[in-house]
């Protein structure tokens, strides 16, 4: 079994096109309109546009670019809480590469960098607790981001500095939770979705059931998928046949690696490490009940916004950009009025632009640039 080879068989990948095609002319049988379906996770984006699957299905498909990339999400105001603490004298604040170049509403923690704060790249919170124990003199400050795929990580690391007794670690908290935000947009008045392609990470670390109430309250089929083109032609598949069926159910096509009821391990990590925030600032959607995590009152020692001086503020997004209505599907990325003009990869001006997974920077990367120009000519 080569196992890449096989979810990347060009011949299974039109049997799955043809079966999809027949299930659109199912569905055009009982209603009108375009079938809408969003991908949640920023890496389903990716793989989408990176293997050109947009141009592989129907017409009658618009697939609904998600809120599922965590440095996207990150508000203005965030980041230049980062900022602060970076140039906190006798810090050492260090971050996943992708977040050092998301702008702060003056500037990113590169910049910070190249200003003369002490910002490390690193691969996860065990290297930052490495470089807490190798610099007792100076405090580590750890950012801690992402949905519950990295929380785990993050509070086992946690857990790991408090039997080391290491003190001069903390984490600045801005990890974010996928479902309150799923409910968030399926309360959005202004978005219409009939189904979903259910984030695989986040998935294998919560399980199936806390998408159930999607299907119960909402009447929307979720596929939990991976992230090989024919798992997302799978998924799609999937969820077509259950909105030509009338059902609404959730269902895993990545079954190799999602359980069904998720990481008993990693989620009791969570539970100890963490407790739920009354709301959450996002990018481009604002505040949300519940949808992110704090560090708790326990191990408070290790919160650097407790051990710190945060400055807290709420920065609107520049009013050019329109990364909000992006991350609600609103519109495409090709529709923003600085998309590949003021905003590119190598100056971005909306967090979109930034991460691999921003639906923006996919699009930058893998998309038809000839559209830009001739909306340009228009």
């Amino acid at each position: 079994m080569k196992y890449v080879d096989e979810f990347r068989d060009p011949e299974r990948a039109r049997f799955l096109i043809r079966e999809i095609e027949g299930l659109v002319e199912r569905i055009a049988e009982r209603r009108e309109g375009p079938i809408y379906i969003m991908e949640v996770c920023g890496g389903h984006t990716h793989s989408i546009f990176k293997y050109g699957i947009e141009n592989m299905i129907p017409r009658e498909i618009t697939l609904v670019h998600g809120p599922g990339c965590p440095v996207c999400v990150l508000p203005m105001g965030r980041v230049d809480d980062c900022v602060a603490l970076a140039e906190t004298p006798g810090v050492i604040f260090a971050t996943f590469g992708d977040a050092m170049r998301v702008p702060g509403s003056k500037k990113s923690l590169l910049a910070a960098k190249a200003e003369g704060a002490d910002v490390r790249m690193v691969y996860s919170p065990l290297d930052a607790l490495a470089l807490a124990r190798k610099n007792p003199d100076r405090e580590v400050v750890f950012f801690g981001l992402g949905f519950e795929t990295t929380m785990p990580s993050t509070a086992l690391t946690v857990l790991q500095a408090e039997e080391e007794g290491i003190e001069n670690f903390s984490i600045f908290c801005n990890h974010i939770t996928i479902i309150p935000t799923m409910k968030a947009i399926l309360d959005s008045p202004d978005l219409r979705l009939d189904g979903f392609l259910g984030p695989g990470h986040v998935s294998m670390v919560i399980g199936m059931a806390p998408y159930e109430f999607i299907a119960r309250e909402y009447g929307r089929p979720v596929v939990i998928a991976g992230f090989e083109p024919l798992d997302i032609l799978h998924s799609l598949w999937m969820v077509l046949e259950q909105i030509a069926d009338g059902r609404a159910e959730i269902e895993n096509q990545y079954g190799r690696v999602v359980p069904r009821e998720g990481n008993p391990v990693a989620l009791d990590a969570i539970r100890r490490v963490f407790a739920v925030r009354e709301f959450f600032e996002w990018r481009g959607l604002g505040s949300i009940d519940q949808s992110g995590v704090r560090v708790a009152d326990a191990y408070a020692r290790f919160d650097a916004e407790k051990k710190f001086s945060v400055p807290a503020l709420k920065v609107a997004d520049p009013k050019a950009c329109q990364c909000g209505e992006v991350l609600k599907g609103a519109i495409k990325p090709w529709d923003c009025r600085v998309f590949g003009k003021e905003c590119r990869p190598d100056s971005p001006l909306g967090a979109l632009m930034v991460s691999s997974e921003g639906a923006c920077a996919a699009y930058y990367q893998y998309g038809d640039l000839t559209q830009l120009a001739h909306k340009e000519v228009v």
